[in-house]
């Protein structure tokens, strides 16, 4: 992809290379982190975003080596703060475009509340999730995705934690933008990236990432041409929940309960089946939970997409018509105002 921008005054093409830095991409070899980073630098150009306007800002772990790796500014927080961090950078420059590379520990776990919070703000950022279920920087730790019996370098009898559910933690704090691709499928990541991007607002992509040192296979069932077809269900807004490698399976609504149907049996046809809404925020739920449901596929797509208002323009907006009503204001008059005392 490229795309041209105004840099100087003056046109300029970008394309994938103009955002990948000179620096040695110092990940473990066959690293989903290589799939994400290709795909990221080869949709930058289409936004037609100069890169001293972007941004990416990570925290601790594989995936916060990010803002190394591309060409634009960046800032390397300390272990979870990067939603934080993103958060004071766009409420002070709301002219940058913002991005936050994480992984599920370092975003759900010493992170997780200022993940709620950047969602409930609704602040127009961009977040991607590498989600590998695990701590793959210090070594092979259990982490707050890790499913439950996991046995790890931390928990060798097997993990007693229940795990998190990315994407309906994102959709019950209030996330206006929710989904999910992985490293495997490169076009359907361009395509949700892109989309995310597109979105104004806080958008949440989780990405199922595969970490071939510490949790290899973590995902096979879902990235593998002969089970791939049976255990994942793309969402395309308007169209009906089909699936499988016949694409002989649907998914329909029993009251609120969702269940796997045949569509060679006789006995149901496309217009049973659920047509995907990402407007909806309910039936976006149910989706979520597929993936804790014994014989459903993973949702890959986008879950929810709302347009509601962005805490930085409410806040810009707010701050401009008190100065409307009260003038620009004067700090040493504030600073004297009300009560006060004189320490000798």
């Amino acid at each position: 992809m490229e795309s041209e921008t105004i840099q100087n005054g003056t046109p300029v093409k970008l394309t994938a290379k103009d955002f990948a830095s000179d620096q040695d991409v110092r990940w473990c070899p066959g690293c989903g982190d290589y799939s994400i980073l290709a795909q990221v630098q080869r949709v930058m150009p289409s936004f037609g975003i100069p890169k001293e306007k972007t941004v990416f800002v990570a925290g601790i772990g594989c995936s916060s080596r990010f803002p190394y790796y591309m060409n634009t500014y960046g800032f390397h927080g300390i272990h979870g703060r990067a939603a934080v961090i993103a958060s004071g950078l766009k409420m002070a420059r709301t002219d940058l475009d913002v991005w936050v590379a994480t992984g599920d520990g370092d975003l759900l776990s010493i992170g997780g509340n200022h993940f709620i919070h950047i969602l409930r703000r609704n602040i127009n950022t961009v977040i991607m999730l590498f989600n590998n279920r695990i701590y793959g920087l210090t070594k092979g730790q259990y982490s707050p995705t890790s499913e439950h019996g996991k046995i790890t370098k931390s928990s060798p009898l097997g993990t007693v934690d229940n795990p998190f559910n990315p994407l309906t933690l994102a959709l019950g704090a209030g996330g206006s933008f929710v989904a999910r691709t992985m490293d495997r499928d490169p076009k359907h990541m361009q395509d949700i990236v892109a989309k995310a991007h597109n979105h104004k607002g806080t958008s949440f992509i989780e990405i199922f990432q595969n970490c071939n040192i510490y949790n290899d296979g973590a995902f096979l069932p879902y990235t593998e041409k002969d089970t791939k077809p049976d255990n994942t269900v793309l969402l395309e807004h308007g169209k009906p929940l089909i699936f499988g490698s016949k694409k002989d399976k649907g998914i329909k609504l029993v009251g609120f309960r969702p269940v796997v149907v045949s569509l060679e049996d006789g006995k149901h046809t496309v217009d049973d089946l659920i047509v995907h809404d990402q407007t909806s925020k309910e039936l976006a739920m149910i989706l979520a939970q597929f993936s804790e449901m014994e014989d459903f596929p993973v949702p890959l797509g986008v879950l929810y997409e709302v347009e509601r208002p962005c805490f930085e323009d409410e806040m810009e907006e707010q701050i401009s018509n008190s100065i409307k009503k009260n003038g620009a204001g004067d700090l040493e008059k504030l600073l004297f105002s009300g009560t006060t005392w004189e320490v000798k």
